[in-house]
C-alpha cells in the first residue's frame, strides 16, 4: 500500500484502509498478539498524520515563508515541500498578484461607487479645492518584509498614497490638475509613494497610480464649467487667429516679393536706358566735335520740328536772305493757294 498525502481532505482514505487492514490482521492472528497489532496500527496512523501535516504545496503565484515558533527559517519556491509538523508553520503570500487600494471612493456591491469626501477633497497650490479619486496598484516585492516589517500593510499603503497625492496636488495648480497635468501627477505620486514605502521596508512594488476622476467640488462645479468653456473659446479664437495669420502671411510675403521684383526690374530698366542715352550723347558729342556747325544746325532743325510740329517752316540761308522778294507769299504758294 502506497499513499502520498495532498491535503486535509485526503485523511479519511488512508485511515479507512489502515482499519480495513487491521481487521484482516485480527482475523488472521491469535488473541495473544493483539497488543502487538495495535502498536503497528498506531505507528502507521501517526506516520500518516505527520506526513499529512508536514506536506504542503506552493502555487506558481505564491512564495512559501516557513516559520518555526514564529521565527522565519526559510523561503520556499513553487512546488511540493515538507515541514516539521506542529513546530513549523507556512505562510503563502501571492507575490505575483496585483493588489488594489482605492482612495477618495469605495466600490460597493454591484459595481457602484461612493465618494469619500474626507479622502477625496484636497487643496491645490493656488489655494483651490479639488476632488480626487485614485487607484493604487501594487504587488509584493519582498515577502519577508511585506509580512513582518509593517504591522498593517494595507492601511500603511493607503495612508502613504493619500499623503503623496496631497503633497503633489499641493504643489500644482488646479488648471493643470483638471486638464493636461494628470499624467505628471500620476508619475510623481507613484515615485513619491514608492520612496516612502521603501523607507518603511514595506516590501511592495507600486506598479501604477491611476487618477480615476479629478473634479472641482459640487458647489462650484458650474462655475468651473463656465471657466473651462471660456478657456475653450479662448483657445478656439487663438487657433482661428493663427489660421488667419498662416493664410495672410504667405500672401503678403508674395506681394512684397512681387513689388521688390518689379522695383528691381524698373531700376534695371532705368539704369540701362540712362546708360544708353549717355552712350548716345557721347557718340553725338564725338560727331559734334568733328562737324560742329553741321551737327548744331541738325540739332536745331530737329528740335524745332519736335516743338512746333503743326507750323509750316521755311529755312532760308543767311547768305541769300536779303535777295528774297518781300511780296512773295511763299506760304500760299507752297499750299497751292493764290498769291
Amino acid at each position: 500500500m502506497s499513499w502520498e498525502p495532498r491535503g486535509p481532505g485526503d485523511m479519511e482514505d488512508p485511515i479507512a484502509k489502515v482499519l480495513e487492514e487491521f481487521q484482516k490482521f485480527l482475523k488472521q492472528r491469535p488473541g495473544g498478539s493483539l497488543f502487538k497489532g495495535w502498536k503497528i496500527v498506531a505507528a502507521l496512523i501517526l506516520a500518516a498524520f505527520l506526513l499529512w501535516k508536514g506536506f504542503y504545496i506552493v502555487a506558481p503565484d505564491e512564495q512559501g515563508i516557513v516559520l518555526r515558533f514564529g521565527d522565519m527559517v526559510r523561503i520556499t519556491t513553487p512546488g511540493p515541500h515538507l515541514k516539521i509538523p506542529v513546530i513549523e508553520e507556512v505562510l503563502l503570500p501571492k507575490v505575483t498578484k496585483l493588489h488594489r487600494i482605492e482612495i477618495g471612493f469605495v466600490t460597493l456591491r454591484g459595481g457602484t461607487t461612493r465618494v469619500v469626501p474626507e479622502e477625496a477633497l484636497m487643496v491645490t497650490g493656488d489655494e483651490n479645492i479639488v476632488g480626487i479619486q485614485m487607484i493604487v496598484q501594487f504587488r509584493i516585492k519582498d515577502a519577508q518584509e511585506f509580512l513582518f516589517k509593517v504591522a498593517d500593510i494595507a492601511s500603511t499603503i493607503k495612508s502613504s498614497a493619500e499623503a503623496s497625492i496631497r503633497q503633489i496636488i499641493g504643489q500644482s495648480k488646479i488648471d493643470e490638475a483638471l486638464t493636461v497635468g494628470k499624467a505628471r501627477l500620476q508619475q510623481e505620486t507613484q515615485d513619491l509613494l514608492q520612496g516612502i514605502l521603501d523607507e518603511y521596508s514595506a516590501g511592495v512594488q507600486i506598479t501604477a497610480v491611476q487618477l480615476q476622476d479629478v473634479n472641482p467640488p459640487e458647489a462650484v462645479a458650474a462655475a468651473f464649467k463656465d471657466v473651462a468653456s471660456a478657456k475653450e473659446d479662448k483657445e478656439k479664437l487663438i487657433n482661428e487667429s493663427h489660421g488667419y495669420r498662416n493664410d495672410i502671411m504667405p500672401k503678403a510675403k508674395g506681394q512684397a516679393a512681387q513689388i521688390l521684383n518689379e522695383a528691381q526690374a524698373y531700376a534695371e530698366a532705368r539704369v540701362q536706358r540712362a546708360e544708353g542715352e549717355a552712350n548716345r550723347f557721347l557718340a553725338t558729342l564725338k560727331e559734334y566735335k568733328q562737324s560742329e556747325t553741321i551737327i548744331r544746325k541738325r540739332i536745331y532743325i530737329e528740335t524745332m520740328a519736335e516743338i512746333m510740329p503743326e507750323i509750316e517752316k521755311i529755312i532760308i540761308d543767311q547768305k541769300i536772305s536779303g535777295k528774297v522778294l518781300p511780296f512773295l507769299s511763299l506760304g500760299e504758294t507752297l499750299k497751292g493757294g493764290k498769291p
